[in-house]
């Protein structure tokens, strides 16, 4: 109990540093979403979606007519059509030429950047700096419109359309009627300028789709570049004595009574603004609130029934999850409501909308936390996590929250243009003090990891990540207090999306783990009763053996997983699993924050010819190798781990018969090593029309040295899935009879009557003639053989076997027993008694008992079972001379 307390409360701590990144770090959030608190200034686009469309309306012919009047209406609808298309095609022209001349500029200006900056390195000034930073500010206001891209796209498509239609229409061209002449000609003359025209238009269409591409790679690789350089660049002086006016100041402007003022009266415009989803946020507020004592109530039900075999779900945990999602919410959605009431308050207004949304963010994560760990929630009856840990949490939070909320509100207003002059002092501030408050709730959480264990000693791991976790948001605050404000609260952004994606992995880790923790339990009730149920049938078995004097085998090889092995492959899956994606969101995140990971795929190991000459070499890098060596330890750990997890997760909920599973997992190992062996010979640049010839030398090799092993393993796998014999069947083949004890992939065990092993070759069921005497049906027939004198009567011997038959308990009533008269013989009249036994070890007692049983009924009924007769006449010599 002490090893299974120390895991939980390790995984409850592990837990809680996941929570506590996300709230650590969230208040990147609030500074990157501030920028768009502009709303009398909204965000620029350079190059923008036409208000009114301009993909002019496709001609209104459906067929081309032949009477004068219908060529006449068809020339009006060319005419019109023309002109459009040429407005389009001009409009289309001064678009393209205007985002090659803003592509153009912007061009320039990177490269002149990217110059200076190469010759300058890393000793830029401050104010540079801060140029460097408005920069990059203009680039995120003036991005491509967000629907320009798709714009351009529906106008292509509509274009290629419209020529295929004209293209049409000039196929089905007649030569003109003499009436009709000069009309027809001026007709086709239209179809032809109009054709010209949208090809025209296609070819500028393509043009001005390849220019936007190109600027918003531009766009991109320009902002890329910026953040590089800003990342290790002083944003601000380091905070000093003058730094305490500007607090005051800034306190000031935001105490401003003015502003709040304004706010207020904004709220009746916001009201006829946004109506439905203020109206939907208070019926949503006030269904939390009268539901939120119900939902306690309902949250601790989930739990009552944890433990419990027999009545402990997988469902009552995720109605657990649901409830505490309820809880979190009535804050986060009073706080949307505020920030959708204040929105429309001018510059103020909206960075503190933007404020308000951001802390409603933070506020379900942090409440979301707190359910978790509250007494009674998931964490303790759930997921059983360390009991002062959760405490730990429950106390701390509301004191995190306090001071988490405010600050989420407050620091967009800093990073808005209104109040941008506060940024390094009102900004720098609320920073500090949310730091703090991030590092005692750490120190408050991690605290009771620190115990000592049984023999006195702490364990360093914990002291390691109680000195990261407590000192990290110091750190930062020390850069941000120190001048580098920028480079903190990239971090902290880069920190705050690495903890949202942590705590996703580790909540699903630990609902799996629950998942398959009840299935467990569930498959060892099943396994205990199926297990009763074997022992009981093999009990009767042996009485049976006994009875019938043939041997039968004491235990059979089930092909079945052990409940513990299952449990630790499952385990081991998931945390390779979470393990994994928490490592692959790490390096996402991450590379582009430290440009320097990416060294790996600059160091090039060898090289692999082209497959045709003239081709470009492939080159293996470092990270190929490094992700070979990946690939390999994951098909390793997945070939080890998933028949276990298979085993709970899938075919425990199926009715397959004894051994199929064992069939299953074993062909899905198989998959996994052949698919991890290609992929992994794959990155290091093994191709596969390189080696299929050497895999065709081996496959005929192994087809002539190894025919025999090949066709056994082979002929396994069918009979694995075929399943023309099972453990436990009685069978013969090739005149050999006994039960199946084991298969394996070259070779099945057979246990005959005389109780000794027969190894089979798997190929022998295959080829050969197969008998399986219990294969669908173990029930068997046996004949019995009677003969009565001549003078008895056969419906009265009929009847007596009958009645014999079925006085037996070893005969089953369906099918039932026959009495049949078969032959008159020399000496007798012969009967069979044919019924019908449970099992093939009921066919020796049954025998004996219906003999004895009609010997002894015969002679009552004063019937005879005569012997063999037969009539000698013996002829003498004199008597054969005298005939």
């Amino acid at each position: 109990m002490a090893k299974k307390r120390t895991q939980h409360g390790t995984a409850g701590r592990y837990c809680a540093v996941s929570a506590y990144l996300i709230l650590a770090l969230s208040l990147s959030g609030f500074a990157q979403g501030a920028d768009s608190a502009e709303p009398v200034m909204p965000e620029l686009s350079p190059i923008e979606v036409p208000e009114a469309p301009e993909t002019p309306a496709p001609v209104a012919i459906d067929a081309l007519s032949e009477s004068r009047s219908g060529i006449q209406a068809e020339i009006r609808s060319l005419e019109e059509a023309l002109t459009q298309r040429q407005q389009a095609l001009e409009n289309t022209r001064e678009r393209l030429a205007f985002a090659e001349t803003w592509r153009e500029r912007l061009d320039a200006e990177y490269q002149g950047l990217q110059r200076r900056l190469e010759t300058a390195g890393l000793d830029l000034t401050q104010e540079y700096a801060n140029l460097l930073r408005r920069r990059l500010d203009r680039l995120e206001r003036q991005h491509l419109a967000d629907n320009l891209t798709a714009t351009i796209k529906s106008q292509l498509e509509a274009a290629r359309m419209e020529q295929f239609r004209l293209e049409e229409f000039d196929a089905l061209l007649r030569p003109p009627a003499t009436a009709n002449n000069r009309l027809a000609q001026r007709r086709a003359d239209l179809l032809a300028k109009l054709g010209t025209a949208v090809t025209a238009h296609l070819e500028a269409l393509n043009n001005y789709f390849v220019s936007v591409n190109a600027t918003q790679e531009l766009i991109i690789a320009y902002q890329s570049l910026l953040r590089q350089r800003l990342f290790w660049l002083p944003s601000t002086e380091p905070i000093r004595v003058q730094s305490f006016p500007e607090l005051a100041a800034a306190t000031g402007w935001l105490l401003s009574p003015t502003q709040w003022y304004e706010l207020l009266q904004s709220t009746p415009k916001a009201l006829r603004t946004h109506p439905v989803p203020l109206v939907v946020l208070t019926l949503l507020l006030a269904g939390f609130v009268a539901t939120r004592a119900r939902a306690r109530h309902a949250l601790a039900a989930a739990g009552e029934n944890i433990g419990n075999v027999a009545r402990d779900r997988f469902r009552h945990t995720f109605a657990g999850l649901g409830y505490s999602i309820i809880l979190a919410l009535m804050g986060t959605v009073a706080l949307v409501f505020l920030a959708l009431l204040v929105s429309q308050g001018g510059e103020f207004g909206a960075a503190l909308s933007t404020g308000l949304g951001n802390a409603a963010f933070l506020f379900f994560l942090l409440s979301m936390v707190y359910q978790v760990a509250r007494s009674g929630g998931l964490g303790e009856r759930h997921f059983k996590w360390h009991a002062d840990t959760l405490k730990a949490i429950r106390r701390g939070m509301p004191r995190l929250m306090v001071v988490m909320v405010p600050a989420a509100i407050l620091t967009p207003l800093t990073e808005a243009a209104i109040g941008e002059s506060f940024r390094d002092s009102l900004g720098r501030v609320i920073f500090a003090l949310a730091s703090i408050a991030l590092s005692l709730f750490a120190h408050r959480v991690l605290k009771p990891g620190l115990a000592r264990d049984v023999d006195g000693r702490v364990r360093l791991m914990s002291w390691l990540i109680y000195l990261a976790v407590v000192a990290t948001p110091l750190v930062l605050m020390g850069f941000s207090l120190y001048g580098y404000h920028y480079t903190a609260v990239q971090l902290e952004g880069t920190l705050f999306i690495t903890a949202c994606w942590v705590a996703i992995v580790a909540l699903l880790y630990y609902l799996a783990l629950r998942a398959l923790s009840v299935r467990e339990r569930r498959m060892a009730l099943e396994r205990l009763r199926e297990k009763r149920a074997a022992q009981q049938e093999l009990a009767a078995a042996r009485e049976a053996a006994d009875a019938s004097g043939e041997g039968l085998p004491t235990t059979l090889d089930m092909p079945e997983m052990d409940l513990q092995a299952i449990s630790s492959q499952s385990k081991a899956l998931l945390r390779i699993l979470a393990g994994a994606l928490i490592a692959v969101g790490l390096w996402l995140l991450w590379a582009n924050v430290f440009p320097a990971f990416r060294f790996l795929n600059e160091i090039t190991l060898w090289t692999v010819a082209p497959l045709t000459e003239g081709g470009q070499a492939l080159a293996v890098t470092l990270e190929d190798l490094l992700l070979s060596l990946l690939f390999g330890l994951a098909t390793v750990l997945a070939a080890r781990n998933l028949p276990g997890t298979l085993e709970v997760a899938v075919l425990s909920r199926m009715k397959l018969a004894p051994g199929t599973g064992y069939a299953i997992t074993t062909l899905v190992t198989y998959v996994i090593i052949i698919v991890g062996v290609v992929v992994t010979f794959g990155a290091l640049g093994a191709q596969w029309s390189k080696l299929q010839w050497l895999v065709a030398a081996l496959g005929v090799g192994l087809g002539f040295g190894l025919q025999e092993i090949v066709a056994n393993f082979v002929s396994g796998i069918i009979i694995l899935f075929e399943r023309p014999i099972r453990v436990g069947d009685t069978v013969t083949v090739g005149g050999k009879t006994g039960t199946v004890a084991r298969i394996r992939i070259r070779a099945t065990t057979l246990i005959d009557w005389d109780r000794k092993e027969q190894i089979v070759p798997n190929k022998t069921f295959v080829t050969q003639d197969l008998t399986n005497w219990t294969l669908s049906d173990s029930i068997t027939r046996v004949i019995v053989q009677v003969g009565v004198a001549y003078g008895s009567d056969i419906d009265t011997v009929q009847s007596l076997l009958n009645d014999v038959a079925t006085a037996n308990s070893r005969v089953v009533k369906d099918p039932p027993p026959a009495v049949f008269c078969v032959a008159l013989a020399d000496s007798s009249i012969n009967f069979e008694m044919r019924v019908f036994v449970k099992s093939m070890l009921d066919i020796m007692p049954v025998s004996h008992e219906l003999h004895a049983a009609i010997t002894r009924t015969l002679r009552e009924a004063g019937i005879q079972i005569p012997f063999p007769q037969r009539d000698i006449h013996i002829i003498t010599g004199a008597q054969s001379t005298d005939s």
